[in-house]
């Protein structure tokens, strides 16, 4: 695939501008088809999940995947929509960031997840090596002259982090800071349930904040709380899945 650097960066600067004044949504896709149809529905951006692609490919979450099937599984949700898209790269496969990056400009991605989660020896990776990480990948995006935009997922609220749960939210704080710090546009401190907590999160943090929907927090809610960004994971594709469940159950019956 040979891609349009031109248009690449104008999809990314157009990610970006999508992270300030109206809230971004973003049902999050798992394949051309899923695609097509958030961006026909009139939303203006379209991101991946890779726990739906991860388990539409027959592998696991958190990198069980090999990175060239979920490239590529990307790179066909980029090429069925005319809008940016974002990609879940999850921690970035061990990638060094100059070949990460060339990896999404060979996709057409205009932007990208980037977990701080150890997948490889557990827990969290030390907070100042990711920040490195990320202003390295920064760097690379720069000197390919695409401003690839930068969604730092912050996972000290999942219970794989290891951190304690009445430390969580500082330790939060403290990475999103650094990560932002570090060139990061967004921050998305993933699996936060409690609004207080959200709350303190977008005034507490630098820039756009990245939120999920949960029982407390719907988009009127996340709205309210001056969230930027909201995702929702591999939900639409698990509810895809249970509705065909049900259906064939049906049939069966």
């Amino acid at each position: 695939m040979t891609t349009d650097v031109t248009d690449v960066k104008v999809r990314a600067e157009r990610l970006r501008e999508l992270h300030s004044g109206e809230m971004l949504v973003l049902p999050n896709v798992w394949d051309a088809a899923s695609a097509a149809i958030v961006a026909e529905a009139g939303f203006p951006a379209v991101a991946t999940a890779s726990a739906a692609i991860s388990a539409m490919l027959g592998h696991p979450d958190g990198e069980g995947a090999p990175w060239e099937e979920m490239f590529a599984a990307a790179g066909r949700v980029v090429r069925a929509v005319s809008v940016p898209v974002t990609v879940d790269a999850e921690a970035g496969y061990g990638m060094r960031p100059r070949e990460l990056v060339d990896r999404l400009l060979d996709i057409g991605a205009a932007g990208c997840n980037l977990e701080d989660s150890d997948h490889r020896n557990g827990g969290l990776v030390e907070a100042g090596a990711q920040a490195d990480r990320l202003a390295a990948v920064r760097a690379a995006a720069e000197g390919a002259g695409v401003p690839i935009v930068i969604n730092a997922r912050v996972d000290t609220f999942l219970p794989t982090s290891g951190i304690p749960e009445p430390d969580r939210l500082a330790e939060a704080i403290r990475r999103g800071r650094l990560y932002r710090a570090a060139g990061a546009d967004c921050v998305y401190p993933i699996g936060v349930r409690d609004r207080r907590d959200l709350a303190t999160l977008v005034a507490e943090l630098p820039g756009p904040v990245n939120g999920n929907t949960g029982e407390q927090l719907e988009l009127s809610a996340l709205r309210e709380l001056g969230v930027a960004r909201v995702s929702y994971g591999p939900r639409f594709y698990r509810s895809a899945l249970a509705d065909l469940k049900t259906a064939v159950e049906k049939i069966r019956s």
